[in-house]
């Protein structure tokens, strides 16, 4: 598996000189398996236009062009990408794209392709000259066919969200964006009114289910990918809820379960290349939280497994 990171910031895109070394596009990540000329993408932020735009130049002179693509969610900064990803205009092309849906009334291809009508956009979506199938996705364990397993987590969001989980060859590939740990959301306090001691107890059981399942599922990756938006400080003072985790969670958390490397993803779109720095220089010094190597993801950046 090859990896690239196309974009790496949460929220909104952020261009300009304070981001330059790190980049200001929202999430999009790449995954190439060259020996069986399989491509998987995973999310649609603003990221995936400049990976179309590679696609243009390397993948269509061998054929017409075919992706996977796997969204996370379908939060804006994920999927706003999508109407200025060039391989949908082009003849030939076929992209199956799976993710999860929260909402009953609307299809993945309604919220997706949505964005292009005549109200946002100037192409509509019946217009595209690509063959777009989208496939609702839930949690579970799933055969890509070429030796591809992909497994699904949902993460703790305040919109329905999956960490993937891609195994190939013995090698494991995985993300866990955008999520926070989570936490007893009842009332815990015995002096409080609408205080229930079985809700209490029910809900710390359930965030600790999940916290162990997350971490099960992103135990022993070769490279895992996980949300450290905020600093400790932030999180603490302002955050707690916005599913986003923070640096001194997330680095402990991959050294405690076997991961052999770990990118920080998700950059708040207020943190500049200099603070980048500050916390890389904190956070991804050798041995500071054991074994994995840790490194802040930047645009252009690519990984081999």
């Amino acid at each position: 598996m090859k990896i690239k990171f196309w974009g790496v910031r949460g929220s909104i895109p952020c261009p300009g000189p304070l981001t330059m070394k790190y980049g200001g596009n929202t999430s999009c990540i790449e995954v190439r398996f060259p020996d069986i000329d399989r491509l998987i993408i995973i999310d649609c932020g603003t990221g995936i236009r400049e990976l179309g735009n590679f696609m243009m130049v390397h993948d269509l002179p061998n054929g017409p062009m075919r992706a996977d693509i796997f969204l996370s969610h379908t939060h804006w900064d994920h999927i706003m990408g999508f109407p200025f990803f060039t391989p949908i205009y082009i003849p030939g092309t076929k992209l199956k794209v799976y993710g999860p849906v929260s909402y009953e009334n609307d299809s993945l291809e309604k919220i997706v392709g949505g964005q292009l009508t005549y109200r946002y956009f100037p192409v509509r979506q019946t217009e595209l000259a690509a063959d777009i199938t989208y496939f609702d996705l839930k949690e579970g364990e799933f055969d890509l066919g070429d030796g591809i397993t992909l497994k699904t987590k949902y993460l703790n969001h305040p919109i329905l969200s999956l960490g993937y989980r891609i195994e190939y060859k013995g090698k494991v590939f995985c993300t866990a964006y955008d999520t926070e740990p989570y936490t007893n959301i009842f009332v815990t306090d015995p002096d409080d009114p609408s205080y229930d001691e079985a809700m209490a107890v029910e809900g710390e059981l359930v965030a600790r289910d999940q916290n162990e399942a997350l971490n099960r599922f992103i135990a022993d990756s070769d490279l895992l990918v996980y949300d450290c938006q905020y600093t400790q400080d932030e999180y603490f003072h302002g955050k707690v809820g916005w599913g986003h985790s923070y640096f001194d969670y997330v680095c402990p958390l991959a050294a405690l379960h076997g991961v052999k490397s770990l990118a920080l993803f998700h950059h708040d779109p207020m943190r500049t290349d200099e603070q980048l720095d500050e916390l890389a220089d904190l956070h991804c010094r050798s041995g500071h939280a054991g074994s994995p190597h840790i490194f802040v993801a930047r645009e252009g950046v690519e990984f081999i497994l």
